[in-house]
């Protein structure tokens, strides 16, 4: 279907809560299109967002179609995908529809778009290349995948000038219509990729398939960024391909990283050379990485080191990122949204590097029945960074039906094996 946005003056989000499409939501409301969404009314991280963004959200209810009467309704492959009665109804009425995939594909389209994609990081990554093009006047449009950025504000912007850096998530479209990597609706003049890893194990069946999507992706992009520490991405390197990592064969080193006063301090070297030392606001060596790969793609984009080193300085994290919630008698609590075991290990690592004398206590709510079941074995041994480890039952997607004959109280079991202190919390 061809949609000529210019010809749209109203747009319905059905499903808007989720954290991709709440960026495109504030991305559209700033472009001056009319904004309007549905969703359930559980709590989300983004009901801040809509607050501050003045969207209004409404139920379910194929009766919002009529009663709004929007040009164009943006779904979710969540909560029925095409076949949320919304969507049902507004294709009935002859309205044009579209999955949040390759709308995002179509706004990023006459843009210099610069993705990333990864198993883990792609967020944050997201988030320090558009502050530290803000911070460099480039005034670029992006989507954002978080609630809140700090130092930046709302996950969605529509800039002023012909960047769009978004998030390439290698999720399918519409698990029920359409199983086109959500990515792949993106053409990117730079692709930065984090990693790759085995992960939403209910549409990929393997590693191998996982990277065969990457792969697709790296073929349609013009300048490629990849984590040469990262054996999984060894799929994508050719001599074409900028690698950066702690390996002595990455063309980008990063070395020299450090901890102190709740900031982490690393240099970047290209093939030997030094080029310059940053500072973060954010914790671990991961986020080091994460902080290399924003800076080479923002130095491929015209900005100097000296602009670079002052952005990522700015960036203060995302929302659910290792968020500090506050401090409660004399307890820090932080939220973090890490949900696959390799997320949870470098989220900990972190913990443990900033707070080295503190006690780390780890609360974790496995998210979907089938990553828990898929990845038992990694989530048993991913808290050795934890003192006391504390299993929640398992929050499954809205995608999802069958249990697969496991709980939150069979990764317990699991990870008692390995772990001395380990509790179960249902609730």
């Amino acid at each position: 279907m061809n949609i000529d946005f210019k010809k749209i003056k109203r747009v319905h989000f059905v499903g808007i809560k989720g954290v991709a499409m709440a960026a495109l939501a504030v991305w559209a409301k700033e472009a001056g299109y009319r904004v309007t969404g549905s969703d359930t009314s559980e709590e989300f991280p983004t009901d801040e967002v809509f607050g501050l963004a003045k969207i209004s959200v409404l139920g379910f209810d194929s009766k919002n179609i009529t009663n709004i009467h929007p040009d164009l309704v943006i779904y979710t492959g969540a909560h029925g995908g095409r076949d949320n009665d919304e969507v049902v109804e507004a294709t009935a009425l002859g309205m044009p529809t579209l999955p949040h995939g390759k709308a995002l594909g179509l706004v990023m389209d006459g843009k210099k778009q610069v993705s990333v994609a990864g198993s883990h990081g792609k967020t944050t990554t997201t988030a320090m290349i558009a502050t530290i093009l803000t911070v460099a006047g480039l005034d670029p449009s992006y989507a954002i995948g978080c609630g809140e950025i700090r130092g930046l504000g709302l996950p969605g912007h529509k800039g002023k000038k012909d960047i769009f850096v978004a998030e390439a998530d290698e999720y399918v479209t519409d698990p029920n219509h359409d199983t086109t990597p959500r990515f792949l609706w993106q053409h990117p003049d730079i692709l930065v990729v984090t990693n790759v890893d085995f992960d939403h194990p209910d549409v990929y069946d393997s590693l191998a398939d996982v990277q065969d999507a990457f792969i697709k992706l790296q073929r349609q992009s013009k300048l490629i960024i990849v984590n040469a520490d990262d054996p999984a991405s060894k799929v994508l390197m050719n001599k074409t391909v900028i690698s950066y990592g702690f390996s002595p064969k990455a063309e980008f080193r990063v070395t020299n990283v450090r901890f102190g006063e709740e900031r982490t301090f690393f240099a970047l070297d290209q093939n030997g050379m030094k080029l310059l030392e940053f500072t973060l606001k954010v914790p671990g060596k991961h986020n080091a990485l994460n902080a290399a790969a924003a800076a080479i793609a923002c130095k491929n984009l015209g900005v100097s080191w000296e602009r670079i080193k002052e952005g990522l300085a700015k960036f203060g994290g995302t929302k659910r990122r290792f968020e500090r919630i506050g401090v409660i008698g004399g307890t820090t609590v932080i939220d973090d949204y890490a949900h696959h075991p390799k997320e949870i290990m470098a989220t900990l690592a972190a913990a443990r590097e900033w707070y080295p004398h503190k006690r780390i206590i780890t609360v974790f709510q496995p998210h979907t029945y089938s990553r828990t079941k898929a990845l038992m074995s990694e989530f048993s041994h991913a808290f050795t960074n934890a003192h006391r480890v504390i299993l929640t039952d398992i929050y499954s997607s809205a995608r999802e039906t069958d249990t697969l004959g496991i709980s939150g109280k069979t990764l317990v079991e699991e990870t008692a094996k390995h772990h001395i202190d380990v509790l179960y919390a249902p609730d």
